[in-house]
């Protein structure tokens, strides 16, 4: 059975920027395959909210902030753990620009996150310190949007993060698997899909809408 797009839906693309499409500083294997289904998707949806990393330079989660680690390195910070990046989706750089070939011009809202120096923001809903609030869930939930659709970057990452925050706060959650990709860091791809399918994430494709 199709699942059917109402008004009370919201399609949330994820970090569509060039920092994360090939060439770009943090690149996703084959991210640039998600934009033209995004685009499509998209004009599914009345409600869409697009995100973005928006690092200032220098930022907390930089290997290069950190003498002596290189990325992919884990430290400890006060918050947790910590992934060591690549440079990335730097304030006002065209890595941290949005795919040109982006096209969703009735998006409503975007989201920029990770601009605080000291803290990371992988979710698109709440920081990694899990208490600063990027505004997302007030927002749907004040304009009466109840059914959050995800799809974007990185699968095992800020989606992931962002369905299980969207979870938390009482959203039903479809991630839209085809139109989402992964970085897969260790085995990070199958540990998120088990951790979304245990909170009630629904695992979807962009075929099972109706269109």
């Amino acid at each position: 059975m199709p699942i059917r797009i109402d008004p009370a839906d919201v399609l949330v693309a994820v970090d569509l920027q060039n920092g994360f499409m090939p060439g770009g500083n943090l690149a996703v294997p084959q991210g640039d395959e998600v934009v033209p289904l995004a685009n499509r998707i998209a004009r599914a949806f009345h409600n869409v909210v697009l995100t973005q990393d928006w690092h200032p330079a220098g930022h907390i989660s930089f290997a290069s902030s950190h003498p002596g680690k290189k990325p992919f390195d884990t430290i400890r910070l006060p918050y947790g753990d910590q992934i060591l990046w690549p440079d990335h989706c730097v304030q006002g750089t065209r890595d941290a620009e949005f795919h040109p070939a982006l096209a969703i011009p009735h998006a409503q809202l975007i989201i920029r996150k990770g601009y605080h120096a000291d803290v990371d923001s992988y979710s698109t809903f709440v920081e990694a310190d899990r208490k600063t609030s990027t505004g997302l869930g007030g927002y749907l939930t004040a304009r009466g949007l109840r059914r959050v659709f995800l799809c974007g970057l990185a699968t095992d990452f800020c989606v992931a993060w962002s369905a299980l925050d969207a979870r938390r706060l009482g959203f039903e959650v479809l991630v839209i698997e085809d139109a989402s990709r992964a970085i897969d860091a260790a085995g990070s791809l199958a540990a998120a899909w088990n951790d979304m399918r245990v909170a009630g994430v629904q695992r979807v494709r962009s075929d099972d809408l109706a269109r």
